[in-house]
């Protein structure tokens, strides 16, 4: 269901308000690019500073743009259980394949509160969820324990992995199976990620390099090593320049170079600064997406 360059979405801005021209363009480029999927409303969308009225319509136009052609996963996670299931429902209604879940930030719930929380939006919403742990975020980590015992759940289905422990993904695959979906949240360490039970990779940088992004993903399935291992390394430079600063504000500033979005983030994140604009197109350049 879910494999290769997923790309997490960022949400345009123009003037305050999202530039919903803008987003659907976008959508379509990466859909045109060969993106594998689409995951509206994560981290990179900014959706802790969307409104529930915005988050929702960013669900509705990246599905539509969509049309069918590729999974949508939506971000629908809150450290709210009952927002959470909310959102969900939502996604649900309007279309999505999948919802991703980020584990409860700020709340800092025990293992069996992190369990409660996945199974009441489970049970409360008929659409397969992909769970997000990403503890760098969330000041919370859910253990394989605790993942392996989601899974028995029939639309736990599986996870983004942002814990940048390359021992991870092996150890779920021995609890629970080749069956259940391990990406990547970390582009960097994506074909790493792959070796160790992976099967693809939930990608900021595939925002403005799509094809490349797709190209590895694709060669690596196909067993070409050594066409995947040429984009890891001329996309390597490029993962770096993203994470200068708090995503998403380097790779705004990168689309905003490709005419793809403006640089406009909301507070309290900030426009990248002038180190990180020139760090950011040194990369493009050499990655080949800017002369």
């Amino acid at each position: 269901m879910l494999y290769g360059s997923i790309v997490a979405l960022l949400t345009p801005f123009k003037n305050g308000k999202v530039d919903e021209a803008a987003f659907q363009s976008f959508v379509e480029w990466q859909v045109a690019q060969g993106t594998h999927g689409l995951v509206p409303c994560g981290t990179t969308g900014e959706s802790p500073t969307l409104s529930h009225e915005e988050h929702n319509r960013v669900v509705e136009l990246c599905i539509e743009a969509a049309g069918g052609k590729v999974p949508v996963v939506a971000g629908t996670g809150s450290n709210s259980t009952e927002e959470a299931i909310s959102l969900t429902q939502h996604a649900k209604k309007a279309g999505a394949t999948a919802a991703l879940v980020v584990t409860p930030y700020y709340n800092k719930p025990t293992q069996e509160g992190l369990y409660q929380h996945f199974k009441a939006i489970h049970d409360a919403a008929d659409l397969p969820i992909v769970i997000y742990n990403i503890p760098g975020r969330s000041v919370v980590d859910m253990s394989v324990a605790t993942m392996a015992r989601l899974a028995k759940l029939p639309n736990i289905v599986g996870v983004k992995d942002a814990t940048a422990d390359l021992a991870r993904p092996v150890r779920l695959l021995q609890e629970v199976g080749p069956d259940f979906i391990q990406l990547s949240g970390e582009d960097a360490t994506a074909l790493a990620f792959n070796a160790q039970g992976g099967v693809g990779c939930i990608s900021v940088t595939a925002n403005i390099a799509p094809a490349q992004c797709a190209a590895m993903q694709d060669a690596w399935r196909k067993g070409d090593l050594a066409t995947a291992y040429k984009y890891r390394d001329l996309l390597t430079p490029l993962h770096d320049s993203m994470f200068v600063e708090t995503s998403p504000a380097p790779v705004k500033y990168a689309a905003s170079l490709l005419g793809k979005s403006s640089d406009e983030v909301r507070l309290p994140l900030v426009a990248a600064s002038e180190s990180t604009r020139t760090t950011v197109r040194d990369a493009m350049k050499k990655a080949g997406l800017l002369s």
